[in-house]
């Protein structure tokens, strides 16, 4: 793979495609693990669908693997949409500056997200230690174990967080720019995609 085709998440403007925006990596394995547990979770939801309709009667544990799949698809996929920046943004405002204030707002905007994510980091740590001696009811897992997904997400997204801060501050005031409407247009396009 040619440099030009491999693109980092920092490059922002316009997403590759799926298939060149990673080789074999840590990207890579990771979406396949996403992608293990979001299947994983719809084959514990088909089957206990199926044992309703056939047998009239579900198996508890499958229930409750799923629900547990289902939490860790939610913030594992956080986690991807914060790496990839395919996370919901409301960037009207911002488009309206280009220069030094852009580059204010958008540093800004960086730190009130690292200051969340704190906050998520923070309760989630309290969290996981207030279930550290509690255990589900059907499968007898540890919660605590369940639960860490979250303040994982929030570590996550907090160095992800930094390392684009750390690009921006680099980036000089006059690469910012005011959006065109067809910048806009094409941005609204390759999210859809």
């Amino acid at each position: 793979m040619s440099s030009e085709t491999k693109t980092t998440p920092a490059t922002a403007p316009g997403q590759p495609a799926a298939e060149t925006r990673h080789g074999l990596s840590g990207e890579l394995l990771f979406e396949i693990f996403c992608a293990v547990i979001f299947l994983g979770m719809i084959g514990l939801v088909f089957y206990n669908a199926f044992l309703r309709y056939v047998f009239g009667g579900s198996y508890p544990p499958s229930e409750e693997w799923a629900r547990f799949l289902f939490i860790y698809i939610t913030f594992f996929g956080a986690i991807e949409a914060f790496y990839w920046k395919k996370h919901i943004a409301v960037d009207m405002f911002v488009d309206l500056f280009s220069g030094m204030p852009r580059k204010c707002i958008e540093i800004l905007a960086i730190l009130l997200t690292m200051g969340a994510l704190g906050l998520l980091l923070d309760g989630g740590i309290t969290y996981v230690l207030q279930t550290i001696d509690t255990n589900s009811v059907a499968t007898n897992v540890n919660m605590a174990f369940i639960n860490s997904t979250l303040p994982i997400m929030a570590f996550t997204a907090i160095l992800i967080c930094l390392r684009d801060l750390i690009a921006l501050v680099r980036r000089p005031a006059s690469s910012f720019a005011k959006a065109t409407e067809e910048e806009k247009i094409e941005q609204e396009i390759s999210k859809e995609l």
